[in-house]
């Protein structure tokens, strides 16, 4: 039995978080940590110090960390070999890892960044550790969506690579994650025939502003963020309830505040499941044949 597999015999079992370092992904792995799960954190940058949690965690490798910069396909992939090499086995996958940028940025390979880290990377995450999953109990994948994507008023699958205009937290972003809700929906059932249940579920508000980073917020929202938005703990009870709570035999479905809400723009899921999966295919996959 490897060391990893004697953790997951002695704990509740292994979850999976990425952009677990900081917000609401820092905040889901501390609960989860603190309620006796494994944790694997696949991150860009270094957890906060001084935390005494994610100190001891690191240290008697309840927490397992992995680096990538996820939008560059390489780096992304040498990760999930590391996971794969890693780990026995996977219960929980949270797709959490995100943001809003500040301008149109694009990823090195060449397409809208919000599109790549948050509607494209979830799904080779998902597919990559498929083999994983099936080895655990839970079975489960939740994808970080947003309440933003009420605010989508048009959605063209055909501009998600290469949008025409930008717009702070309404633009790519919004689209982005409507995009990410959309698969998710779509390829449900297909998982769920597996023996894999994957969800999307808004987390809500919550004060994620961050000192060393420049804001893809809008102005305004910034205040209103440090007077009303939730601490990120609260974002991460909603990620975790969707994972285990009420909702854990429904496939497919897109929870805000814990309850099912219907999806805009549906009649496109077919499509943009396509385009993730074409990505996935020929781009993600070639870089293993080629190596």
């Amino acid at each position: 039995m490897s060391m990893n597999e004697q953790y997951n015999h002695a704990s509740r079992g292994t979850v999976l978080i990425t952009g677990a370092n900081n917000g609401i992904g820092l905040e889901l792995t501390r609960k989860m940590l603190g309620e006796g799960w494994q944790v694997a954190a696949l991150i860009r940058s270094a957890f906060p110090a001084g935390d005494p949690l994610i100190t001891e965690a690191a240290a008697s490798k309840r927490l397992r960390i992995y680096n990538a910069d996820l939008t560059d396909f390489v780096s992304l992939h040498q990760a999930l070999d590391a996971i794969k090499a890693g780990e026995s086995r996977l219960d929980l996958l949270f797709n959490n890892a995100g943001g809003s940028f500040s301008e149109l940025s694009y990823s090195a390979q060449g397409r809208e960044l919000h599109f790549e880290l948050q509607t494209v990377v979830p799904y080779i995450i998902t597919m990559e550790m498929k083999e994983l999953l099936l080895k655990g109990s839970a079975r489960t994948v939740i994808n970080t969506s947003s309440n933003v994507i009420l605010s989508v008023q048009s959605f063209d699958p055909a501009l998600l690579e290469r949008p025409r205009s930008f717009r702070k937290l309404f633009g790519p972003y919004a689209v982005s994650k409507l995009a990410l809700s959309l698969w998710t929906k779509e390829l449900a059932p297909q998982l769920a025939a597996e023996g894999i249940m994957i969800r999307s579920a808004d987390p809500g508000g919550n004060n994620t502003l961050r000192k060393d980073k420049n804001s893809g917020l809008p102005f305004y929202i910034k205040p209103l963020m440090k007077m009303f938005f939730h601490h990120p703990s609260y974002g991460a009870g909603l990620l975790y309830n969707a994972a285990l709570g009420r909702h854990k035999d429904q496939p497919g479905i897109f929870l805000m505040k814990d309850k099912e809400s219907a999806l805009k723009f549906s009649e496109h899921a077919p499509a943009v499941l396509s385009k993730v999966r074409d990505i996935y295919a020929q781009e993600f996959s070639a870089i293993r044949k080629s190596s």
